[in-house]
Parts: structure tokens; C-alpha cells; sequence
């Protein structure tokens, strides 16, 4: 599994849009076999600033499984008008160092 993070700094006002968007997009990341899960989060301190964290069965499932699948189209079609906000997308590798409060 891999782990794709997307940071924004939309501009102020266009954050509900955003949220709009990604739930838009979430169909097709729910019909794609290679996403294993996703979230998008609004920075507390800092309302223009999210981060959208996506789980991938692995890179490949994401890059060329998702990208080159016909459910891009839609999704990207949703986001697009974000693209240009993105700070930062990356591929994270998972490490045992975790734990969660039941």
C-alpha cells in the first residue's frame, strides 16, 4: 500500500468549493479498484489549507492503473479547477510506526 498526499492553498473563500469538488470526486475513486481509501482534512489554523490523503493498492495501481482508467476522466474533470493550488503531491511509503486511539 501507498499513501498519496495532496496539500492546497486555495484561495480565500473557494475552500466549500473545494470540499464540493473532492465530493464529486469521490465516486470515482470509490468505483477504482487501486483506492483503497481517501480523507481530505481543512488546516484549524489555517482554513485555505488542505490536505487530501488518498490510500493506493501501490504506485503503479495509482499512476497506471487510476490515471489511464476511465474514472480519471470524471475525477480529474471535478478537481481540475484546483490543480493549480496544489503545493505538494506526493507518494508516501507506510512505516510501522503508527497507532490509533479505539
Amino acid at each position: 500500500m501507498i499513501v498519496e498526499y495532496i496539500r492546497y492553498k486555495v484561495e480565500p473563500g473557494t475552500g466549500e468549493s473545494l470540499i464540493q469538488a473532492y465530493e464529486a470526486a469521490s465516486e470515482s475513486l470509490r468505483a477504482s479498484p487501486h483506492c483503497q481509501g481517501f480523507e481530505l482534512t481543512r488546516c484549524a489554523e489555517s482554513p485555505e489549507t488542505f490536505m487530501l490523503r488518498i490510500l493506493w493498492d501501490s504506485a503503479e495501481g495509482h499512476l497506471k492503473g487510476f490515471r489511464t482508467s476511465r474514472e480519471f476522466g470524471s475525477f480529474f474533470q471535478a478537481v481540475k479547477p484546483f490543480v493549480k493550488s496544489i503545493e505538494e503531491m506526493r507518494h508516501y511509503e507506510l512505516t510501522n510506526v503508527r497507532w490509533t486511539r479505539g
